[in-house]
């Protein structure tokens, strides 16, 4: 009779354990739900439709939105750009991050090494707009600290945002040197996980500098090297806070000039809150999820052979 009292105690007790964990999972389920979900699914269907905001009345195009973009240039510009912006981004961000990465290393366990990753940091969480106005400042053309010291140098001194050939590269300075910090930070962790036995084994064979980045380090870190360069690829086709606070003022409005800064992003913003078509909008942003989806798999796939994992 115990026996049975036991068992059924144990049952009642593992319900009830059950229905608390479900009780502490429902409030991060509904803000997933209501804030991811239901908005995508109601982006999918409205990307077949043909929807009024204002009448709340729709009716079903099927493709015919996504036609519609394809015969647009503005489109294929905007994905141009976009790809432009991340081909350049990802890698010249990488390759910094980690280099600066290891040259903090040495110095994180002094004194002052908190202080310094701290300021390294400091721009990430820095707010977009606020230092966006002082790039502003910097880029512009007659008043600003970059060409004052370009034409101390006699070096040539570009229109920068006002410029169609600079407006994109001014936006990628700003771009790096926001989210330079973030990715530092998550190689220095990386750095800081190294087994201490293998590196000075490597050193006591007296490998040289390359020679232990190359055989030791790299492959140690390489799987954090692939999360950045899908983190940063996802973020830079994502971008549109830089390109929108820099270039949404006197130059046009945002992706000016003449377009040369306009990526999905924007493209997406200016078509569903300013021209109002929201079917539209949302198959640009169907497209846009698609091609990061497929670009990540592809990432993956190479990271596959590449990465290694300890």
């Amino acid at each position: 009779m115990s026996v049975v009292i036991s068992r059924s105690q144990r049952f009642l007790r593992r319900r009830a354990e059950t229905w608390v964990g479900f009780g502490l999972l429902m409030p991060s389920i509904l803000i997933f739900l209501v804030f991811f979900y239901i908005p995508a699914a109601f982006l999918i269907y409205i990307s077949f439709f043909h929807w009024n905001i204002f009448t709340s009345q729709s009716a079903f195009v099927g493709f015919e939105n996504f036609v519609i973009l394809f015969h647009q240039p503005l489109f294929w510009q905007s994905l141009a750009n976009s790809f432009y912006y991340a081909a350049v981004i990802v890698p010249v961000v990488t390759m910094l991050s980690l280099g600066l990465a290891l040259l903090l290393r040495g110095g994180i366990r002094s004194r002052g090494g908190s202080a310094l990753r701290s300021m390294v940091f400091l721009p990430h969480v820095t707010p977009v707009v606020a230092t966006s106005i002082i790039w502003i400042w910097l880029f512009d053309p007659q008043f600003g600290l970059i060409n004052a010291v370009l034409g101390f140098f006699h070096l040539p001194q570009p229109g920068w945002l006002g410029s169609t050939h600079w407006a994109m590269p001014a936006v990628m300075i700003f771009s790096l040197w926001h989210s330079l910090g973030l990715y530092t930070v998550l190689f220095l962790g990386a750095l800081s996980t190294l087994p201490r036995s293998v590196m000075e084994a490597a050193q006591l064979d007296n490998a040289k500098s390359w020679y232990l980045f190359r055989r030791v380090i790299w492959p140690l870190v390489s799987p954090v090297t692939f999360f950045v360069v899908v983190l940063a690829t996802i973020n830079a086709l994502q971008t549109f806070s830089q390109i929108y606070t820099l270039t949404g003022g006197p130059h046009g409005g945002a992706g000016g000039p003449a377009f040369a800064t306009t990526t999905d992003s924007i493209l997406i913003y200016q078509t569903a809150f300013i021209y109002q078509h929201f079917s539209l909008a949302s198959a640009m942003s169907l497209i846009l999820f698609i091609l990061i989806l497929v670009l990540t798999l592809l990432q993956k796939w190479i990271a596959d052979k590449l990465v290694f994992y300890r």
